[in-house]
């Protein structure tokens, strides 16, 4: 059965999700996450895409992007694909496969769900028993979104902009979504839509993506999966 097209809106929000091929690592030392950053900074300016939050974990990556155009995303994950592997390959004698198959996402809700997506891939960190606080951990959007260091590579989506009157206010504001985790219910809901290609919203929401463009998306039974199945996502 051939795979669906990708497709992507532009000017709206997606929670892009690529992993190591097997759950296998695919950064190894400093200056691979360095090079991974370069590779996808270089791309989103030259396809037009904005990022909004990423995480760069051990074996997988979490990015919080909205495209300038519908080919924008797609564009971006080949280019940086491309360099990264061409990279790894030549700077650790290897070959073959570094990424388990394409990429996955999901078309966010930005009213609702926008903030929520922030802090489940800025929160990555820490729910994988690796740093107390997301602020301790260096690979993160988190320590320039809560006005810690700056970070070209950002451009704030409007829903951030919106926290506060200023920057301080702004900082202010998002470091309080931090004080505590993210809810059970809402980790499930983005790793669900994320692994089944759904929009991450209501089942209103979904349904007014799935009429614009007149097609379904994602899991192939209305509903959520079930508990066993749902329970095998991770990350």
């Amino acid at each position: 059965m051939p795979r669906k097209p990708r497709i992507y809106l532009a000017g709206m929000p997606y929670h892009v999700i690529q992993r190591g091929n097997n759950r296998q690592a695919c950064f190894y030392a400093e200056q691979d996450y360095l090079f991974y950053l370069e590779c996808l900074t270089d791309a989103c300016r030259r396809y037009t895409v904005a990022l909004h939050a990423y995480v760069l974990m051990t074996n997988h990556v979490h990015l919080l992007m909205t495209p300038a155009n519908d080919k924008g995303i797609s564009r971006v994950m080949q280019s940086v694909g491309r360099r990264y592997v061409q990279y790894i390959n030549r700077e650790y004698r290897r070959s073959g496969t570094l990424w388990e198959g394409r990429h996955k996402s999901s078309l966010v809700d930005a009213d609702n769900y926008l903030l929520i997506c922030h802090r489940y891939i800025e929160l990555n960190p820490v729910r994988a028993n690796m740093v107390r606080h997301p602020a301790d951990y260096r690979w993160s959007s988190y320590s320039s979104n809560a006005g810690l260091r700056e970070d070209e590579r950002l451009n704030p989506h409007a829903i951030y902009l919106g926290l506060g009157r200023d920057r301080e206010a702004r900082v202010s504001v998002y470091r309080g979504l931090f004080a505590g985790q993210l809810d059970t219910d809402s980790i499930k809901a983005v790793r669900i839509a994320a692994q089944y290609s759904m929009p991450l919203g209501s089942e209103r929401f979904q349904a007014e993506i799935e009429a614009m463009l007149g097609r379904k998306l994602g899991y192939a039974r209305r509903g959520r999966p079930g508990v066993k199945e749902a329970g095998t996502l991770y990350g």
